[in-house]
């Protein structure tokens, strides 16, 4: 069976490899060309990535029980090319793409492109020699297959928007002359190194859920109404998640600068910067291209 090119993450999961079979079994992943040790594999390198390195042995049986593995193996299979699991997808999931991008985007055109680009980038593309590029390889499990790909189509939409906002923006600049105004240097203000690594460490650490959700409000200046129809869930519920999500960044933050050295009171300090000061491509790394996880 297809091992998908998986390793081993090491003695640091000895005390939760005893739910492994349990999980195997459940998943199904067999009937995809899943083996048992690539299983393992998987789910090691979804707990490196989101759980902390001092994480308990329960700490890491509750982390793997939580994961939607049926889907989680079902997505891998795809990404791995396997027909079987391809033919299950399309069956699954196939009309509620189609459903989701015709609730996202007008008219029904756009909402078509949009599927279909999306079909496009979750089959996969050749990136050299023999390996496979699908984005169904960044969904995780860690909430459902179905909510995973209503964030990915509402991501490629904003993305459209963006695209063609910029190229508005630019013919506007050229007819009015502006582009051609030499801008001021903006004043520079010295920031610790480690207040931006911290900050930066906690972004990459987001999931793509958490990121889309800071993007589309705070750089793009959305309404929670308008981030809750792209995806399908009340403003409230928009709300209360970047309320979370704030508190969470900021105690991500904290512990970062605490492990690069500064005490507590220290930490809260750097924490008192205009965030405008910070020397941090912030649109980047909320808009970068990764793992992709859902609204659960």
């Amino acid at each position: 069976m297809a091992s998908w090119g998986l390793e081993s993450g090491g003695d640091r999961f000895a005390g939760c490899r005893s739910v492994y079979a349990e999980l195997y079994l459940k998943s199904g992943g067999s009937q995809f060309g899943l083996d048992r040790s690539s299983f393992d594999s998987l789910l090691e390198e979804i707990q490196q990535r989101y759980l902390p390195a001092g994480a308990s042995a329960d700490e890491s049986r509750d982390f793997c029980r939580s994961l939607r593995v049926s889907e989680l193996v079902l997505a891998r299979g795809c990404a791995a090319g396997n027909e079987r699991a391809w033919e299950e997808f399309l069956s699954r999931y196939r009309e509620k793409i189609y459903a989701i991008a015709g609730y996202i985007a007008k008219p029904s055109s756009v909402a078509r492109e949009l599927a279909d680009t999306l079909y496009a980038d979750l089959y996969g593309t050749g990136a050299g020699e023999g390996q496979r590029v699908s984005k169904l390889a960044s969904y995780s499990g860690r909430g459902s297959l179905e909510g995973w790909l209503r964030t990915v189509l509402a991501q490629q939409y904003v993305n459209r928007y963006r695209r063609e906002y910029r190229l508005v923006s630019l013919d506007e600049q050229a007819e009015a002359g502006s582009q051609f105004v030499s801008p001021s240097a903006p004043p520079t203000v010295a920031i610790d190194q480690r207040l931006e690594l911290a900050i930066d460490g906690a972004l990459a650490a987001s999931s793509a859920e958490e990121r889309f959700l800071l993007a589309a409000y705070y750089l793009d200046g959305r309404t929670l109404f308008e981030i809750g129809e792209l995806l399908a869930v009340h403003e409230s519920t928009i709300s209360r998640r970047l309320e979370k999500l704030a508190k969470e960044l900021r105690k991500r933050i904290l512990a970062n600068l605490g492990q690069r050295g500064m005490s507590r009171r220290q930490a809260l300090e750097a924490l008192d910067v205009d965030v405008r000061d910070v020397r941090l491509d912030i649109r980047r790394r909320l808009t970068q291209e990764s793992e992709m996880s859902p609204f659960s």
